[in-house]
């Protein structure tokens, strides 16, 4: 069993959603830009245990991958809804403005008057822009783009997000 600070180190780039024919290959739900961010690491960690990437293909709205030890159907419907990882360690450096959107989960959220208003729960990206799933505290959800004029800024304690863009 990992620690939970070891599993704070690890970044999710992909989430198995199924398996793919009767061979034991993956259909995965890619969180990361295209498959070369899974190509470039040999071992992944698979539901919490490392796993070598024998091969992977584009399968059209998913990635179709192959992990050894993986031969069949049955071992990957059992792997259905787990992550795929990488500690966080092996991830490339990033450039000025650029972010992981594991970076922002858990991030406190206030609004440009400094008042709390929740927590992050999620980053999607829908073609446009990125977008940001905010928790309150009694459990309701919003979202709010990730752009300066709906976020003009965050680091690593805070997200602040626009009065005007907060879901009363």
């Amino acid at each position: 069993m990992t620690s939970p600070a070891a599993e704070e180190q690890r970044v999710a780039l992909a989430a198995v959603a199924g398996a793919h024919g009767i061979k034991g290959e993956l259909r995965l739900k890619l969180f990361a830009e295209g498959l070369d961010s899974l190509k470039a690491h040999d071992t992944l960690i698979v539901g919490g245990k490392p796993a070598k990437l024998v091969s992977i293909r584009d399968g059209g709205k998913v990635a179709v991958a192959r992990f050894e030890g993986v031969n069949d159907r049955g071992a990957a419907e059992k792997l259905r809804g787990t992550l795929i990882e990488v500690e966080r360690d092996q991830l490339p450096s990033l450039d000025e403005g650029e972010f992981y959107f594991s970076d922002l989960i858990d991030l406190p959220v206030v609004d440009d008057a400094g008042e709390p208003i929740g927590h992050v729960v999620g980053v999607e990206n829908f073609g446009a822009s990125d977008i940001v799933e905010i928790e309150k505290p009694n459990g309701k959800r919003f979202m709010v783009p990730l752009t300066k004029a709906a976020v003009p800024e965050w680091d690593a304690e805070k997200l602040v997000v626009n009065a005007d863009f907060v879901d009363a």
